[in-house]
């Protein structure tokens, strides 16, 4: 005899059957005032995305992250490998804005931002109830379609996935450089095209067949909700004491009013309608990515039987059991104080930025050498880097020490726009100055645009007991 112990219920989990099988989502489409709200969003960030590698400011790529080249252009400013103080100050800004505004508004991001989502709900799921033959309202379809439907309908996914992996590469290479290999053959410039094929087939798994599951499962965001939100948090919420007990209608109920039953009918429009597949009266959950769907699924069959709206809404943990309200909470209070700091050190450093970067280091070989009439010679570098798109010329001198020589090549290292030099030079230095082998220094490298900088630079030279 089977134990009871052994047997599962309905669904393991939301996306898994009973026998352990998949179990596909084909949400219904509830066409309510959130749902139009989110797709004016959708479709606005799907713009954004697509514009912003064609958009300049200041001459230069709205975003540029060219990895290969180690500059890093957002909305204007271009962010270097020396550049780590600012661009830890930036993503430590990026993930304190994430956590302030989960603790305030939920998994808002899931549900209306992230591209997971936008794509998914507002491109390829219509898409496919296009072909499947549920335009407009979702749902599972009637019958299997047909082969040449589907095979159009994977035709379309992958002309998609082809443009959205160019648009992708577009924010690393730049247009004019994509634009340029997309005229070439693919044998002229492999590496990039071989990435672009695997974004192609990464969407193409992505949004044919592994959805929901990148939410569920891959997605570390979930799970970190129960650290992000607490109970003022602003999530999608089941009204229980007035929906419960729940109950379908019959004709011994009354629809305008029944005071034995709650008014939740047991519909399961909202699950139904939920692209993860849970049913959002059984609380708050992780697979829940706050879509709203269920919201508008329910608005629907309330209005319908003239209850009041809202059985499922946005609310708060607390207010959904009757308890106060309160905004007077201690994360309110340290994100916008930590995220004030950080930004306000993220925008006095960048302010401050020199228009070149300046590294001293010392050359390859012998670390000095011992020239004529009692000197020390050291082979160093200089390491110039222009930060701006114009050219640039250098001129270098000893700020401190009228003794101590420079023998450059060139009087002016010119440096053009954006552009990295590195400049050899020859410091010679008495002697009689070096204490137990060091000398300290400071060069000053002065730029034709009238910016100074002074770096200090140790010399070495023989060990000298100290006076």
């Amino acid at each position: 005899m089977e134990s009871s112990l052994l047997v599962p219920e309905e669904h393991v989990l939301s996306t898994l059957e009973r026998d352990g099988s998949r179990r596909w989502m084909y949400p219904r489409l509830a066409n309510g005032y959130f749902w139009h709200i989110r797709r004016i969003v959708g479709y606005a960030l799907i713009i954004l995305f697509v514009s912003l590698p064609h958009i300049k400011i200041a001459g230069k790529p709205a975003i540029l992250l060219d990895i290969a080249h180690r500059r890093f252009t957002l909305f204007g400013f271009t962010f270097l490998p020396t550049d780590t103080l600012l661009l830890a100050l930036l993503m430590m800004t990026i993930f304190l804005t994430i956590f302030l505004l989960t603790a305030i508004l939920g998994r808002v991001w899931c549900g209306w931002a992230c591209p997971q989502t936008v794509y998914m709900e507002f491109v390829f799921r219509p898409i496919e109830r296009f072909f499947d033959g549920t335009k407009g309202v979702g749902g599972r379809p009637p019958e299997r379609t047909a082969g040449m439907r589907r095979t159009l309908k994977y035709i379309v996914y992958f002309i998609l996935s082809v443009f959205l992996a160019h648009t992708f590469l577009a924010y690393f290479v730049g247009v004019e450089r994509l634009s340029r290999w997309i005229q070439q053959s693919p044998f002229e410039h492999p590496i990039p095209f071989f990435i672009m094929a695997g974004t192609t087939v990464a969407m193409m798994f992505d949004f044919c067949f592994f959805r929901e599951q990148l939410c569920l499962i891959a997605c570390p965001y979930g799970r970190f909700q129960s650290v992000l939100l607490d109970r003022q948090s602003l999530i999608v919420s089941y009204d229980y004491k007035r929906g419960e007990p729940r109950g379908h209608l019959t004709k011994s109920l009354p629809v305008l009013s029944n005071e034995k039953q709650g008014d939740c009918v047991d519909c399961g429009a909202c699950v139904r309608t939920c692209p993860t597949g849970i049913d959002i009266r059984k609380g708050l959950q992780m697979e829940c990515i706050h879509c709203t769907q269920c919201i508008d699924a329910c608005d629907a069959i309330m209005n319908r039987l003239h209850r009041p709206m809202g059985l499922i809404r946005y609310s708060t943990q607390n207010a959904i059991d009757g308890r106060r309200k309160s905004w007077l909470r201690p994360r309110l209070f340290v994100y916008p104080v930590l995220l004030t700091v950080v930004i306000s050190a993220f925008v006095i450093t960048l302010v401050n930025k020199k228009s070149f970067d300046v590294t001293v280091l010392r050359n390859f070989g012998m670390p000095f050498i011992l020239a004529a009439n009692d000197e020390v010679q050291n082979s160093m570098r200089i390491k110039l880097v222009n930060r701006i798109e114009k050219p640039l010329a250098f001129q270098l001198r000893v700020a401190d020490r009228k003794d101590v020589m420079l023998d450059i090549k060139d009087t002016q290292i010119e440096v053009s726009g954006g552009a990295m030099v590195t400049q050899p030079v020859l410091i010679t230095a008495p002697a009689k100055d070096f204490v137990d082998g060091e000398y300290d220094i400071k060069l000053s490298i002065q730029s034709s645009d009238g910016e100074e900088r002074t770096v200090s630079c140790r010399l070495l030279g023989p060990s000298r007991p100290n006076p």
